[in-house]
């Protein structure tokens, strides 16, 4: 990455791994967290339904976000042994395998919804129970789907995502001199991005190449004005790595 200073977005208590994986390819992670997480809105609820999740016939896991606020409502025990549970991705199957949760169902290509829905197992999901752990307000794509498709589908809503309250001032000031390429991983932390860094910050963010996880996100960022924008080949830290590399090295993006 010769030294390129590569902005990450994501929330503070997981940006770190990123961070290291830029600085081990000799590029210069700035971290600006575009994104909080903060507890639900009503926990009960979302505790009383994990504690009778065994009454589901799957489990989904939206975001590793979800697993790990999952777990600290979980009664002591954890899940029925026998528990089928789903993943969307990679990233959240292994914060469930961490969690002591190892046979996870989770596409092995593309990591979202429209992979996930693909599965055998939610492709026929007609009469099934199924409880989906998500953020409060998330996307409706998976449930509307299998509800089209004869489930019955729960909302176990385990987390709120915030916009940070943060002064994008001195990032900005330093913009032109220090940030060649931003990296986005969620399409809450590109709407979040574009409003902190305001009418100011939206000619800085259009002109810098844009890394992205997904070709929803690359549509968003399109539809705002960013002029170079890639898609990585999955969510996965290494695979954004791999997108970053790819396009400093096709274009003239070099500090």
């Amino acid at each position: 990455m010769s030294g390129a200073g590569i902005l990450v977005t994501r929330a503070a208590h997981q940006a770190e791994p990123l961070c290291r994986l830029i600085s081990a390819y000799e590029g210069n992670p700035i971290k600006f967290p575009a994104l909080e997480i903060t507890p639900p809105a009503d926990p009960e609820r979302a505790q009383g339904l994990l504690k009778t999740a065994d009454r589901f016939d799957l489990i989904v896991f939206i975001s590793p976000n979800a697993v790990g606020e999952a777990m600290k409502l979980l009664p002591e025990g954890g899940f029925h042994p026998g528990a089928r549970i789903a993943a969307v991705g990679q990233g959240t199957a292994r914060r469930l395998s961490a969690a002591g949760y190892s046979l996870v169902t989770a596409p092995t290509e593309r990591f979202d919804s429209e992979s996930l829905l693909a599965i055998d197992e939610l492709v026929n999901a007609k009469g099934k129970q199924i409880l989906i752990v998500r953020g409060q307000g998330g996307r409706g794509l998976l449930g509307d789907t299998l509800i089209a498709r004869g489930a019955t589908v729960t909302y176990a809503e385990v987390y709120r995502r915030r916009c940070p309250d943060t002064d994008a001032t001195p990032l900005l000031l330093s913009w032109e001199s220090s940030i060649d390429l931003v990296t986005v991983t969620s399409l809450d932390i590109l709407e979040n991005l574009i409003s902190m860094l305001g009418i100011e910050g939206a000619t800085r963010l259009r002109n810098t190449p844009l890394i992205v996880v997904s070709e929803r996100l690359s549509e968003r960022a399109l539809k705002f004005g960013c002029q170079q924008v890639r898609v990585a080949r999955r969510a996965d830290d290494l695979s954004v790595i791999d997108a970053v590399c790819d396009m400093i090295d096709k274009t003239d993006v070099l500090p």
